[in-house]
């Protein structure tokens, strides 16, 4: 099998992976059923709750209420830690390079808190020019932290806006 079948496998994969996580986020018992509760003084609730439930995984997940009528986003993913620490990390370098500007951080924050065209994002001192805003915009729907949904008008979308807040999480000191 060749370089780009394999990648393509894992892709594919990736996806598959993905849409059952996000069917497990839209059922009641997505964070475990009542056997495996964790009690109310345990600090590391998630943790144990994980260890419960799949030993040697790493987990994202989030229940995040979005401005406007965009509701709350319900979203986990894991994946076991070896397949983790096996995977190609340099390949993730445009995906995590997207987000290393302060303008395209500021773009993602505006979006999210519900300025979503261009004309409204230009109003906004910390993304630029317009010739830098759409370079940005780019840059962002390229490596999926924004769509278009429609002509000038972005959202992040959905099953990115837990990892996205989990980077900003883990940027903080």
């Amino acid at each position: 099998m060749s370089g780009i079948e394999e990648r393509l496998r894992a892709v594919e994969q990736a996806v598959v992976e993905l849409q059952e996580a996000l069917r497990a986020a839209d059922r009641p018992d997505a964070v475990g059923p009542a056997d495996t509760a964790v009690p109310d003084d345990d600090a590391l609730w998630a943790l144990t709750g994980l260890e419960a439930r799949s030993p040697g995984a790493v987990l994202m997940a989030g229940s995040v209420g979005l401005p406007g009528d965009e509701g709350t986003v319900r979203w986990q993913y894991a994946r076991p830690g070896e397949v983790l620490l096996d995977a190609d990390w340099p390949e993730l370098s445009a995906t995590l390079d997207a987000l290393a500007h302060p303008a395209r951080l500021a773009i993602l924050q505006h979006v999210l808190g519900g300025v979503h065209n261009t004309a409204e994002l230009l109003e906004q001192p910390s993304v630029g020019t317009t010739g830098q805003l759409h370079h940005h915009l780019r840059q962002l729907v390229a490596a999926g932290w924004l769509a278009s949904t429609r002509r000038g008008h972005y959202e992040v979308p959905a099953a990115r806006v837990v990892p996205l807040l989990v980077t900003v999480l883990a940027a903080h000191r």
